[in-house]
C-alpha cells in the first residue's frame, strides 16, 4: 500500500478556507503528520477553524502565510495519526468492567479467588461480588470451573463472574439458588435454554457456568445499578478510551437506556470522543429507529444508525456455531443464540427501516447463515451502499471467504483476538479449519474491506495493541517466532487504515473523520515516536502524547 509514502505536498485546502477569519484558525506543525489520505499521505502541518473543521494541510510555511494571525501549536518531535477509531467495542461494558473485580490474566482458580477476596473488602455486606475477565484456557487444567470452586470462600455472598469473551459466566451456589428461585427449570437436569447452555454435573445439577442464552437467568436476579453507578461507568469508559488514543468508538449493542445516558453526557459536553451506537438487537432502541428515523446528536459526537444482532456464541466457550464438530469436543457444534428464522425477520425489519445491520458471527456455520441471510434479504440491493457488517468474521469456510466483497459486506475484525486465542484455537478447529480463521489478509486480498477494533472489554481498548497484533501476529513476549499463521499479517499501513479511514467508512463517517484533510474534523492522536520508523516489536509501547477531538486536546499525557 502506497498511502504512507514520504512525499510532502505543498498545500491542500478547500476553496472556503481563505474565507475563515485568521484569528479563528489554529495551525499545528509536527515532525510528521500521516493523513490516511491517499492523495496526500504525509504533510508538515494542518490548520483548522474554531469549530474543529480542518481547513488545510500542507507545508508549515504555506499555512502560516495563509493564516498569519493563527494560533500556533508546534510539536517538532512528535508524529500525528488521524484519530484512531475502535470499530467494535462495548462502552458501558468497559465501564462496568472497571468497577468490578479484574480477573484478566488470572493463571489459575486460586489466582481468581485471591483477587476476589481482595476486592470483596471494598463491598458492602450482602452486595453481589461481580468480576470479569477469567479464561479457563489460561489455567493448568483448561476446564470450566464450578460453583464449588467459589463456595468455600463465599458461602453466602452471591458471586457472578463473566468470562473474558462475555459469552459465559461463573456463579457460586448462592447466586445459582437465586436464579433457580426465579426459573425453577434451572434445576431440571434435562432442561437447556434456547440459544444457551447450562453446564451440568454428572447428576444433572447446575455446575456453575452458564453459557450465552443461559446468562440472562443470572442477569434477571441481579440488582440493577442506580443512576450514579451508571454515570460513573460511562465516565470511566470514555476517559479510558481517550487516554488510549481513541477518538471514536462503534458501540456494539446499545440499549435505549444507555443511549439516553450517552445523550445526557453529550448534552452536558461530557463526551470526549465520538460514539457510533448500534441498537441492542430487535429491541426498544431499534423500534425507536424505525419509528423516528436514524439518530444524530447535534453536537456531532453521538449517533445511532445501526443494529447489532447475534448469530452464535464464542470459540473460547465452545459456543461458536461450526459446520462440523469441535475438534476437541466431539458431538458439539456450538450454539445459535438467535433462531435463524427470527434473525432473518430482524434483518428484514432493519432493512425496511433503513438501518445498517451488524451481526456477531464467529463460527463458520454462524458466518454462513449471516451471509446467506444478507444475500437473500438484500436481493438486488446487494450492490447498493448498505455497508452491512459481520462482527468478528472469525472462522470462515473457504467457500465463504470470497463472498464478502461482492455482497458489500464489511469484515469488522479484532487483531488481538487472534493473539489471545492462538494458544488453543487450533485445538478447537483442527489443522484445516484454522486456515480460514482470523484470515485478515485473505479477506483483504478478496477485495473485502476491514474495519478493525478490539471488542473491549473482552480485550484491552488500547489500539496500540491492535496495531502490534495485526502486524506481528505475536503475543507481547514475541511468540511465536515469525508470528502465528504469518501469511495473514497486515502491513502497518493496512492496520492503521483499518483503525482510521476504513473504520470511519464502516460507520458511514468518512465525510467527517478517518483522514486528515480539508473539510473533515480535526481528530488526531499525537505520538512521541513515528510508528513507521520503529520496529514492529515496539508498536505496543508507542507513547501517546495527547488525543484531540474537534481540534481540542481531550487527553494530555502528563508523565
Amino acid at each position: 500500500m502506497r498511502a504512507w509514502s514520504l512525499a510532502v505536498p505543498l498545500l491542500f485546502a478547500c476553496a472556503a478556507a481563505a474565507a475563515a477569519p485568521a484569528a479563528d484558525v489554529t495551525v499545528l506543525d509536527a515532525a510528521r503528520i500521516y493523513t490516511s489520505d491517499p492523495a496526500h499521505p504525509q504533510v508538515q502541518a494542518i490548520a483548522w477553524a474554531r469549530d474543529g473543521r480542518l481547513l488545510a494541510t500542507g507545508e508549515v510555511a504555506a499555512l502560516v502565510k495563509q493564516y498569519p494571525h493563527a494560533r500556533r501549536v508546534s510539536l517538532p518531535q512528535s508524529t500525528l495519526l488521524p484519530g484512531l477509531i475502535d470499530a467494535h467495542g462495548h462502552v458501558m461494558g468497559l465501564g462496568w468492567a472497571l468497577l468490578q473485580a479484574n480477573l484478566v490474566g488470572s493463571r489459575s482458580k486460586q489466582d481468581v479467588l485471591a483477587r476476589l477476596q481482595a476486592f470483596e473488602k471494598t463491598l458492602a455486606p450482602g452486595a453481589w461480588l461481580t468480576g470479569s475477565g477469567w479464561d479457563q484456557n489460561d489455567w493448568p487444567d483448561k476446564a470450566f470451573p464450578t460453583a464449588a470452586d467459589l463456595d468455600a470462600a463465599f458461602p453466602d455472598r452471591p458471586v457472578w463472574l463473566e468470562r473474558i469473551d462475555g459469552h459465559a459466566g461463573w456463579a457460586n451456589s448462592a447466586a445459582l439458588k437465586r436464579a433457580a428461585a426465579r426459573q425453577p427449570r434451572l434445576a431440571d437436569a434435562r432442561w437447556q435454554p434456547e440459544g444457551g447452555r447450562v453446564e451440568r454435573l454428572p447428576g444433572g445439577q447446575p455446575a456453575g457456568v452458564l453459557v450465552d442464552g443461559a446468562m440472562p437467568l443470572m442477569h434477571a436476579v441481579m440488582p440493577a445499578p442506580d443512576q450514579a453507578a451508571r454515570e460513573r461507568a460511562l465516565s470511566l469508559a470514555v476517559e479510558t478510551a481517550v487516554r488510549n488514543g481513541l477518538t471514536g468508538v462503534h458501540d456494539m449493542g446499545t440499549s435505549r437506556e444507555d443511549l439516553a445516558l450517552m445523550r445526557q453526557f453529550a448534552d452536558q459536553g461530557r463526551l470526549p470522543l465520538r460514539i457510533d451506537t448500534y441498537a441492542d438487537g430487535d429491541s426498544g432502541a431499534l423500534a425507536d429507529l424505525c419509528a423516528n428515523g436514524l439518530y444524530t446528536h447535534p453536537g456531532g459526537r453521538l449517533k445511532m444508525g445501526g443494529v447489532k444482532l447475534y448469530m452464535d456464541g464464542a470459540l473460547g466457550s465452545r459456543g461458536a456455531a461450526l459446520l462440523q464438530d469441535y475438534s476437541d469436543d466431539h458431538g458439539n457444534r456450538g450454539l445459535l443464540v438467535t433462531d435463524p428464522v427470527a434473525y432473518a425477520k430482524a434483518v428484514a425489519k432493519a432493512k425496511s427501516c433503513g438501518v445498517q445491520v451488524a451481526t456477531h458471527a464467529i463460527g463458520d456455520r454462524g458466518n454462513r447463515i449471516v451471509l446467506d441471510t444478507y444475500e437473500k434479504t438484500l436481493g438486488a440491493a446487494r450492490t447498493g451502499d448498505h455497508r452491512w457488517r459481520i462482527e468478528h468474521a472469525q472462522v470462515l469456510s473457504p467457500e465463504d471467504l470470497p463472498r464478502f466483497a461482492p455482497l458489500g459486506v464489511i469484515a469488522s475484525m479484532q487483531p488481538t483476538h487472534a493473539t489471545s486465542d492462538m494458544p488453543w484455537a487450533q485445538d478447537r478447529l483442527g489443522p484445516q479449519r484454522i486456515l480460514g480463521a482470523y484470515a485478515w489478509h485473505q479477506l483483504l486480498d478478496s477485495g473485502a474491506r476491514l474495519a478493525l477494533g478490539s471488542d473491549f472489554p473482552v480485550e484491552s481498548p488500547d489500539p496500540r495493541l491492535g496495531l502490534y497484533a495485526a502486524v506481528t501476529r505475536q503475543d507481547r513476549a514475541g511468540e511465536p517466532p515469525g508470528g502465528w499463521l504469518p501469511a495473514q499479517k497486515l502491513s502497518l499501513s493496512e492496520a492503521v487504515r483499518g483503525f482510521t479511514a476504513d473504520a470511519a467508512y464502516a460507520g458511514f463517517d468518512e465525510d467527517r473523520v478517518g483522514q486528515l484533510k480539508a473539510g473533515l474534523r480535526a481528530d488526531f492522536v499525537v505520538l512521541d515516536e513515528d510508528p513507521f520508523a520503529v520496529a514492529a516489536s515496539e508498536l505496543d509501547d508507542l507513547r501517546i502524547h495527547s488525543t484531540w477531538v474537534d481540534g481540542a486536546a481531550v487527553y494530555e499525557n502528563k508523565d
